[in-house]
């Protein structure tokens, strides 16, 4: 039977002197940030609390399509047929792209029309091709978003359009989505989010209807690519912003509050906050051996557990303070094992961002034992031997 195996790592020791987590002052009612590249969360107000998303919802509906897309049923050059009941629907409803009922854009048209123009008639045409009906769509949404850890959310629709509380999410949840729409697809990400406008559709003049993206953190912190704004009167002004610097990725989520410049403000001091109030700390460089584990039915007792990327503790700035690492993995891990599979986490302790959890993967792949050595170690449990 597998157990949880636990190993400590030595105390790493950067100085004798702690700095406590610095603090943040927000009007918002509902705020949350993480730092991504070491899964320490920052900051968090309210951040479990079911909330009305607005459009923010649409990180979900370009999700699911960043995973059609990934899993090859969606493609990008597809042509899209509009249907004339959602062109008659969506005509004029809150943000828009202009798409025409005789227009045919591909599925990177749309995707534009909903991450850098919010269009409601995007969302809906996108939904429809993919799952047949919005309805459909959003109950693949629901299934996915648990799928990918978000535990508190549900989607009624593709929009984020108000549905007498069909459609709820959290703080995290929406933190949550941020981190794996960059982390899962990273370029479909950086092809399509950070676009700074978008063209599509004609004035009754003929002239092209350009519209800018709403983030408010481009061209205003550096790094920032990401993600997506949300209003409604019920859900008030809320925005999930992704920015990466020198390798740390933050994902910061603000909702309820009650002006557009008040969104845009906090959103662009909110983040200026995450880098500037916190650091990395490196700890393993990509590739690194930190541990190993023990190994059921394979050709070797035990794999080595590395880190698949550089890994870094966030700490707060000019932070002296004392790190305790430990590796948790579900063992013994039965073979085989493919090099670069995840099998274990890397728990870091700062004591002032939390515990932060990192993943290890196999550094060689591991094959199952031949047929003599199976029994042999099968015999070996049997008798209790080492």
């Amino acid at each position: 039977m597998n157990k949880i195996f636990w190993a400590s790592l030595p105390l790493i020791v950067l100085s004798s002197a702690v700095i406590a987590a610095p603090t943040y002052e927000t009007d918002a009612p509902i705020a949350y940030m993480t730092d991504v590249s070491s899964g320490a969360i920052l900051f968090e107000r309210n951040a479990d609390k079911q909330i009305p998303p607005a459009s923010m919802a649409k990180m979900m509906t370009v999700y699911v399509a960043f995973d059609q897309i990934q899993k090859g049923k969606l493609k990008l050059d597809q042509k899209v047929k509009i249907q004339t009941a959602t062109w008659q629907k969506w005509t004029g409803q809150g943000s828009t792209m202009f798409l025409g009922v005789n227009d045919q854009p591909t599925v990177t048209d749309l995707l534009h029309g909903i991450i850098t123009l919010s269009g409601n008639d995007a969302s809906v045409v996108l939904a429809e091709a993919i799952g047949g009906t919005e309805d459909n769509f959003a109950v693949l949404m629901t299934k996915t978003a648990k799928r990918i850890g978000m535990k508190n959310s549900r989607f009624g629709n593709s929009t984020g359009w108000p549905d007498e509380g069909k459609t709820m999410v959290t703080a995290r949840d929406l933190g949550i989505l941020g981190a794996r729409l960059a982390d899962d697809f990273p370029k479909l990400y950086k092809d399509f989010f950070g676009l700074t406008e978008f063209t599509w559709g004609k004035t009754n003049s003929g002239e092209p209807i350009t519209q800018p993206n709403r983030n408010p953190l481009l061209g205003k912190i550096d790094g920032a690519d990401g993600l997506k704004t949300g209003h409604t009167e019920e859900a008030g002004y809320g925005f999930t912003g992704s920015a990466e610097q020198k390798g740390r990725r933050i994902v910061s989520v603000l909702a309820g509050l009650d002006s557009y410049g008040g969104r845009s403000s906090e959103s662009v001091k909110f983040m200026n906050w995450g880098f500037n109030a916190w650091e990395a700390k490196s700890l393993f460089k990509k590739g690194a051996q930190v541990q190993t584990a023990e190994v059921q039915m394979g050709d070797s007792s035990t794999v080595e557990l590395v880190a698949p990327k550089d890994l870094s503790a966030t700490l707060p700035k000019g932070s002296d303070g004392k790190l305790t690492m430990k590796v948790v993995y579900n063992g013994p891990i039965k073979a085989p094992i493919a090099k670069g599979q995840r099998i274990a986490t890397l728990l870091v302790s700062t004591g002032d961002a939390g515990t932060q959890r990192m993943p290890l993967v196999a550094g060689e792949a591991v094959e199952e034992a031949g047929f003599f050595d199976r029994i042999w170690a099968g015999l070996k449990s049997l008798l209790g031997m080492a």
